[in-house]
């Protein structure tokens, strides 16, 4: 190990110390913990541009990029509340990733994607986490690319070429329950009208999917970052346009650390009550997000547009399943 993946895991500065140990305990105060042979906590984080580090425990204004080893180590603990988490926005350096697995330690593994090309693409990875002390791979794990004849099917200049960023599918088991999760990062787009395509294809796409009795799995959630405003809109129509659910108590939630409740980009979803698909192997309890704003950095004097640049400008999404038959 190097000297410098070493930093990381040394005792940090008291005020890191303090503002880490509050940090759990309001963990442990908003969501359900782990629990084996119960629960399953998945989640979802569209971590602000994951990838250089400043290996200082507090960048100074010169610095660049703003995250450092404080907010890497606070970005960790969240993480490791969760049994599977799907990152976006993991960039091309891997830098700050590779120092975040030192502290999740062994028990964590990882399966991600190469970066997308092309300007549109951001030079971004997608990325699965996963507690391997409940978590196992099924065995699947692929980009899904929409055929030719489903992009003719789509509204004439709706879809006209591939993902800008390729949804990735990987299958996970947690005990004897096996399922697919989807991960996407949406096309943003110069209006909001560029990103309804995407969003068509890829609920055309996963709903052909989990009607065929013969593709690996039919239990799929999917999850990610879809940049759609609010419910109502066009762009949520199009993504449940094909019977995609989202949990009622996640209707209303907001997702962005800046306080602005008509943004509701992040989401996750799976095919409920849908004659020709099976229902989930896992059964949903409840979910919703962490806000970590009130509880980090505050001694900084922090606004949340600068905290977006350490942390993230989204808040974690979670949604707890039961893995009880």
């Amino acid at each position: 190990m190097s000297q410098i993946l070493a930093k990381i895991l040394e005792l940090p500065p008291q005020a890191v110390q303090d503002e880490i140990r509050e940090l759990n305990q309001m963990l442990d105060h908003e969501l359900p913990f782990k629990k084996l042979d119960h629960n399953i906590l998945i989640a979802t984080w569209n971590i602000r541009t994951f990838g250089g580090l400043t290996e200082k425990w507090e960048a100074g204004d010169s610095d660049s990029p703003k995250r450092d080893l404080h907010s890497l180590l606070a970005i960790s603990q969240i993480i490791s509340r969760f049994d599977i988490i799907a990152v976006q926005e993991l960039k091309g350096d891997l830098k700050a990733f590779r120092h975040m697995l030192k502290v999740l330690g062994n028990n964590w593994s990882f399966i991600l994607t190469d970066v997308s090309g092309g300007n549109i693409g951001n030079d971004e990875r997608l990325a699965f986490l996963f507690d391997t002390r409940k978590v196992k791979l099924s065995g699947l794990a692929c980009e899904l690319v929409v055929p030719n004849e489903k992009i003719e099917k789509i509204k004439a200049g709706a879809f006209s070429r591939q993902f800008a960023r390729t949804p990735y599918a990987v299958g996970f088991k947690v005990e004897d329950k096996t399922f697919i999760l989807v991960s996407m990062h949406v096309l943003y787009g110069k209006s909001p009208t560029d990103r309804e395509g995407e969003l068509k294809a890829i609920a055309e796409w996963l709903k052909d999917w989990a009607i065929d009795v013969r593709s690996f799995d039919q239990s799929l959630v999917l999850l990610g970052d879809f940049n759609i405003d609010r419910i109502g809109d066009p762009r949520y129509e199009a993504f449940v346009s094909t019977g995609l659910k989202v949990p009622e108590d996640l209707w209303h939630i907001r997702r962005t650390l800046i306080d602005n409740s008509t943004k509701f980009y992040t989401q996750i979803a799976w095919f409920e009550n849908h004659l020709q698909i099976p229902q989930l192997s896992i059964k949903y309890l409840n979910g919703g997000v962490f806000d970590f704003g009130p509880h980090l950095l505050k001694t900084r004097g922090l606004s949340p547009f600068q905290m977006s640049w350490r942390i993230s400008d989204h808040l974690p999404l979670w949604a707890e399943f039961s893995t009880k038959s």
